[in-house]
């Protein structure tokens, strides 16, 4: 389980560098055409919103993996360690049915429907941009199913490791 989230992590690092590139890129060609040759390229603001939607979910995908994500402690400090151990787990599982909910079955539904719908300037369906929300769904469930396997495993809190 440790080589699969390893590999992931790698996995989601590249893919975020890779698309903060292109979107770096794509703003500017999108800013020397408006301004510099005074004609506005008709697909790099499309195609730079794609990419930042992907950023963002990918992103946070990759923050879970890490376990970076914003969150208030001074409960959970407060608490002793088995309890520290159970609320994790809530939480995790918490995480999970969250992402299950919204974002795998909602980003399923809204790729679906958006599917048919066509962007105007890239002509592709707009169902790719929604396509990464199950995507980061199942990763985010798979993180959070690892981190509960973790702190079985070693029967401690995730900090204290």
């Amino acid at each position: 389980m440790e080589t699969v989230k390893n590999w992931l992590d790698k996995i989601l690092s590249t893919i975020c560098v890779v698309l903060f590139g292109a979107l770096v890129l794509l703003v500017t060609w999108q800013v020397f055409t408006r301004f510099i040759l005074n004609n506005p390229s008709t697909f790099s603001e499309e195609l730079a919103k794609y990419c930042f939607v992907w950023l963002v979910l990918f992103g946070a995908a990759f923050v879970f993996g890490e376990n970076g994500h914003m969150r208030i402690e001074f409960i959970q400090d407060a608490l002793p360690k088995k309890f520290k151990m159970a609320v994790q787990i809530f939480i995790e599982l918490s995480i999970i049915a969250f992402s299950a909910l919204v974002l795998l079955s909602g980003g399923l539904a809204i790729t679906k429907l958006a599917w048919a719908q066509m962007s105007a300037a890239l002509h592709i369906p707009v169902g790719y941009l929604y396509s990464v929300m199950p995507i980061c769904g199942v990763i985010v469930i798979f993180y959070c199913i690892y981190n509960i396997y973790f702190i079985l495993k070693h029967k401690k809190p995730l900090e204290i490791l």
